[in-house]
């Protein structure tokens, strides 16, 4: 029989203390999340008159089908999906290639190498030189200056690494060897199959940072074509620049400024709604990564 611990008075006063503001911190995070979705489900009139505070009033898609029919916002959300698709498998590989080696005890110079990675965390050539270079190798206005830049952060290595030191053994290595396997087919093989968990926090990590990125994107990217989506949400948020006319044939004056708002609510949602649908399912493996991965002395 399970027993209950009986806590005293004041453990009693201090759990319900706690409770309280836990629940007050849910609702301040929860609430404009839900405000966001009703308002996106809602008639334009409705959210502009202050008639939405939680659920959807006058249930309608209008924001949706603007979003659809905008062709702007339809390229920014393909190139934001290019961008993370090719720039997290490519960083995710370049991870992988560089923690490794540094993870292996034979690994001839492996402190020198961290130290080098380890000194780009702290210093960097900054902003103009990063330019010039991007332009002399002719990477400005192209894909590439937003996946190659940043492809590899350092402290991913220094979390894969730390997975590899304590979860893929030497002995494992040395058996390996001996049946004559080399060292790219024993990372393919046998490290890569044994580290879904460290992978899926790698991937969810340079997911989260393409698809959110912008600034790259505004300093390397003068082609609108190749605009992601924040570049397109950040325009209509911050600087309110959005032609309602482009996207539908609204009847008065008010529909029209009332649709400029809820559109707002609605790319909130569909940039959101990708990373939100993936996250559920790599959970489990992001928990258990960050905690077997995690630095260690």
């Amino acid at each position: 029989m399970s027993r209950k611990i009986r806590l005293s008075f004041p453990d009693m006063i201090f759990m319900g203390v706690v409770y309280v503001f836990l629940v007050l911190a849910m609702l301040v995070i929860i609430y404009p999340l839900i405000f966001i979705v009703s308002a996106s489900f809602s008639d334009p009139t409705n959210v502009l008159t202050g008639k939405v505070w939680l659920f959807p009033v006058d249930f309608s898609l209008y924001s949706y089908q603007a979003v659809f029919k905008n062709k702007q916002i339809l390229s920014g959300y393909y190139n934001s999906a290019i961008y993370t698709i090719f720039g997290t498998l490519i960083s995710v590989a370049l991870t992988i290639m560089a923690a490794f080696p540094l993870s292996r005890k034979g690994f001839v110079g492996r402190g020198l190498f961290m130290g080098i990675f380890l000194f780009t965390m702290l210093f960097s050539g900054g902003l103009i030189p990063t330019y010039l270079l991007l332009k002399d190798i002719g990477m400005i206005n192209t894909r590439w200056a937003i996946i190659v830049p940043n492809a590899i952060a350092v402290w991913l290595i220094i979390i894969a690494r730390t997975f590899f030191q304590q979860n893929v053994p030497e002995e494992l290595y040395e058996a390996a060897e001996i049946d004559g396997c080399d060292d790219f087919r024993f990372l393919l093989k046998m490290v890569i199959p044994l580290s879904g968990p460290i992978m899926a926090v790698i991937a969810l990590n340079y997911a989260v940072w393409i698809w959110n990125g912008y600034y790259d994107a505004l300093i390397y990217l003068q082609d609108q074509h190749k605009y992601p989506l924040q570049i397109i949400l950040r325009d209509i948020l911050i600087l309110n620049r959005v032609d309602i006319n482009t996207v539908s044939d609204l009847e008065s004056a008010l529909r029209k400024q009332g649709l400029a708002v809820v559109l707002k609510y609605s790319l909130i949602v569909i940039a959101s709604a990708p990373l939100l649908a993936v996250y559920p399912f790599l959970q489990k493996y992001f928990i258990k990564g960050m905690l077997i991965g995690s630095v260690k002395g």
